[in-house]
């Protein structure tokens, strides 16, 4: 039986229970200062093309990179800050959400009652 490459959305929350949230927090913004053009400090297009072997991802044609950074450009200036890109990363996981999501079900049922959210 051949085994699944581990992809980004198994490897992130691997990472937080491991590091926890402020060391998940830390490499993330290592992770964006690798990226980044030290000039605007901001990945931007050329910094992210250039950068692209260092994630593995040097096989994405352009229009790929591109679209991953409109994904995260919640401000449109075709680029991405810091925190756009730790929101995007967060979002990109989206079982690392999983237990946050229980918690606040759980709390809404005992706030509001069992039928609540359901």
């Amino acid at each position: 039986m051949a085994r699944r490459p581990v992809e980004f959305e198994d490897f992130l929350p691997l990472m937080a229970d491991k590091l926890g949230e402020d060391g998940l927090m830390e490499e993330l913004c290592n992770g964006f200062r690798l990226l980044m053009d030290p000039r605007r400090r901001l990945i931007t297009f050329d910094s992210l093309k250039r950068n692209a072997g260092l994630l593995g991802l040097d096989g994405l044609r352009d229009d790929e990179l591109r679209a991953m950074l409109r994904e995260g450009d919640t401000d449109g200036d075709g680029a991405l800050n810091q925190w756009e890109f730790c929101v995007l990363m967060v979002r990109l996981s989206p079982q690392l959400m999983e237990a946050p999501r229980r918690w606040m079900d759980q709390a809404s049922r005992e706030t509001f009652g069992p039928g609540f959210m359901s």
